[in-house]
Order: C-alpha cells, then sequence, then structure tokens
C-alpha cells in the first residue's frame, strides 16, 4: 500500500510515533512522509528537527513533504491508500474539524479526503477532554476517519491529556483498511 505518513508537533511522542512508521516501512508499503511547519523546523529536547527528518527520510527512502504547495497534489495526482497523522494535535485535529489548512498535513488530509480515502488519527493532546473534546466528536462522525484506540496518559497530573496507544496503530490501521473503528475506542 501507498501510505501517507504525517507528523505534527507532539514532540514528546516521535519516538513511538517514528517507531510505529518503521514497522510499516519494514512491512513493505510505501511510505510517503510529510511533517507540519513545527513538526519540520522546531529542535526540542526530544531532539533536533535535522535529526528526526533525516531519520525518517532514511526509514522512507523519500523526502519529507514539508510544504502546503507540495502536499496539495496528494490527492487529486499522487493519491495515497491510507493517510496516518500520527501524532495529531489537537491543534491539527482542531483545525481538521473546522476545515483550516494551513499546513502541509491539513492540506494533505484534505487533499486525501476529497477521494473519500481512509484517514487514521493517532491522536496526542494534552486537551483531549476539554477543548478538543467536541473536534474528536466531530471527526469521529466524519466518512473515513478513524483513530487509533486512546486513553488518557497522566489523570492526575493533566486530567484533560489524551493519547492515543501507539502499539496499537497496526491493529487500527488493519482496521481502518476494512473501514472499521477499532474498538474500544477508549481504553483503561
Amino acid at each position: 500500500m501507498k501510505i501517507g505518513f504525517a507528523f505534527c508537533g507532539s514532540f514528546c511522542t516521535f519516538a513511538p510515533a517514528i517507531e510505529q512508521l518503521k514497522r510499516l516501512s519494514d512491512s513493505g508499503h510505501e511510505i510517503v512522509p510529510i511533517m507540519s511547519f513545527n513538526a519540520s523546523s522546531i529542535d526540542t529536547r526530544f531532539g533536533k528537527a535535522s535529526e528526526h527528518i533525516e531519520r525518517i527520510e532514511s526509514l522512507c527512502g523519500r523526502k519529507v513533504i514539508k510544504t502546503i504547495e507540495d502536499a496539495e497534489p496528494l490527492g487529486p495526482k499522487e493519491k495515497l491508500d491510507m493517510l496516518i497523522i500520527c501524532p495529531c494535535t489537537g491543534n491539527t485535529l482542531a483545525k481538521l474539524a473546522l476545515g483550516v489548512t494551513d499546513t502541509p498535513v491539513t492540506m494533505a488530509a484534505k487533499a486525501h479526503l476529497r477521494g473519500d480515502r481512509t484517514l487514521l488519527i493517532a491522536l496526542a493532546t494534552n486537551d483531549g477532554l476539554s477543548a478538543n473534546l467536541s473536534n474528536l466528536n466531530a471527526m469521529q462522525k466524519r466518512k473515513s476517519v478513524y483513530f487509533v484506540p486512546l486513553r488518557q496518559d497522566d489523570p492526575e497530573m493533566k486530567p484533560h491529556s489524551l493519547v492515543c496507544d501507539f502499539e496499537k496503530l497496526g491493529e487500527a490501521f488493519y482496521a481502518a483498511i476494512r473501514r472499521e473503528q477499532l474498538r474500544p475506542l477508549f481504553l483503561n
């Protein structure tokens, strides 16, 4: 399969996201890497942007898409079998829910969803159970949109935070191929 794999700026989840990218690549899928402006340009305590890009390009064997212009053809011209946004921030989730297209990731999603092709979201956000709950609900109702199962990552210190179970990305991927939402959506 030809899979778009898009990174947003949840930098603390890059390591497990890159591990899932590696697993898909090792399984023989063709991977088209995409990064939001923040994901491709901000250095953090979790690593330098240039190092993340180098690792991702090495795994995929192709350049990361880092501009809106380069992401736009992913719908009409360069069709993907699936687009995975992993990690997907609350900011990007909100933009998707409201139809805002101002990053390479949101453009890739818009272009991809034009053809009702499958979008799998691996959410990682500190406001999933507060400001972004309505956006999660809105995206669940959309045709062709699926989620990697979620859990609260730290109910005591971050009571509104949700993060996907990255280890379930493979199962969610195969369920999404069948046009099914992997259940349960919310894990203990």
